[in-house]
């Protein structure tokens, strides 16, 4: 597999740049693997394809305000922080802007030294870990002197921070949002609990793996940069008697399919309560263990995201279908439009 199997021209104006006022009104592409047709509705109309006994598996990670800017303590110098992970206590795994002016022992001021910061080590990619110093509760702190990671693609400002953010989001600790459920409102996942569809929940914390490009020629060689997941026993009991009764697993979003497909390539198939880290990277040909649909959002040309799609679908189908979601002006990326495979 080359990067190259997975590219198509994406004109620059079909990049959404700012959310819909309804989030359950973004357009649907349903994909029916085995008819090898493609259909287009709004997401609203998902209702129309779960059945009685399907479970949504959707990840409650919630988005931080994890973007900071601050000023080196000797120079002054204007810095850009994003944070991807915590580490333990009070270290991060940050991104850093410019990365080459931070080095260890360097000192970073946020917010008229509300918070401070200094750089105990140094990664690859721009990548440092800071220990950070503050006053009361880090999340208050960061809530009033962070911004939202927006992708680096979006240019616009965003008016409303929840909006970047799901309506069922819990478990802080993400450094971007897991796109596919923005399209979802509370009344929507009513009327499909209404329907007999069960609704699950597991956590993926996104972090640098969303950043970083595919950079290598070979698909194979690429390295994916490990998240943190976990799944609780309830889940896993739930997801279990689910796929017992023959039921269909449908994932929300590419970080819901790469916890459940961790879980169960581990555990032969089954699901159990499990956290830890995952570097899964999951491109064709991939046999899934876990999951028997996907809502995903559409991807970056030659991204990690599309070759996950592709491994689901067959790279031929999914490409096809992008191309018609180019012609039909779907908008792409994080505010963008859905797809449904079924």
């Amino acid at each position: 597999m080359k990067i190259d199997d997975f590219d198509f021209e994406l004109p620059e104006k079909l990049i959404a740049q700012t959310p819909l006022k309804d989030r359950s009104s973004s357009r649907l592409m349903v994909l029916n693997r085995e008819m090898r047709t493609i259909s287009h509705h709004h997401f609203y109309d998902v209702l129309d394809f779960l059945e009685k006994g399907d479970c949504l598996v959707l990840n409650d990670t919630k988005v931080l305000p994890a973007r900071l800017f601050g000023t080196k303590k000797d120079t002054g110098a204007k810095v850009e922080v994003l944070l991807l992970t915590q580490m333990e206590q009070d270290d991060w795994e940050v991104l850093v802007k410019p990365a080459r002016k931070i080095q260890i022992g360097t000192e970073i001021s946020f917010g008229d030294g509300k918070l401070r910061a200094i750089c105990v080590d140094t990664k690859e990619h721009g990548g440092r870990i800071l220990r950070f110093r503050y006053q009361g509760i880090f999340y208050e702190v960061l809530d009033e002197l962070g911004e939202m990671p927006l992708p680096p693609y979006i240019k616009e400002q965003l008016e409303e921070k929840d909006r970047y953010q799901t309506v069922f989001a819990r478990e802080q600790g993400s450094a971007a949002a897991p796109t596919a459920g923005l399209h979802f409102t509370d009344e929507l996942l009513e009327e499909i609990k209404q329907k007999g569809v069960e609704i699950a929940f597991i956590t993926l914390h996104v972090g640098l793996g969303t950043f970083r490009p595919v950079s290598v020629e070979d698909v194979t060689t690429h390295e994916m940069h490990a998240e943190f997941y976990q799944m609780t026993s309830e889940t896993a009991e739930q997801l279990n008697k689910v796929k017992n009764r023959g039921g269909r697993i449908i994932s929300v979003g590419t970080t819901s399919t790469r916890t459940l497909e961790t879980i169960a390539r581990d555990t032969g198939g089954n699901f159990e309560e499990r956290n830890g880290w995952t570097d899964i990277f999951i491109y064709p040909p991939y046999q899934f263990q876990a999951i028997d649909g996907l809502i995903t959002n559409f991807h970056l040309p030659k991204s990690t995201l599309i070759m996950l799609v592709s491994a689901l679908a067959d790279r031929e189908f999914i490409l096809e279908a992008y191309n018609q979601a180019v012609k039909e002006k779907y908008r792409f990326f994080s505010f963008g439009d859905a797809m449904l495979i079924i």
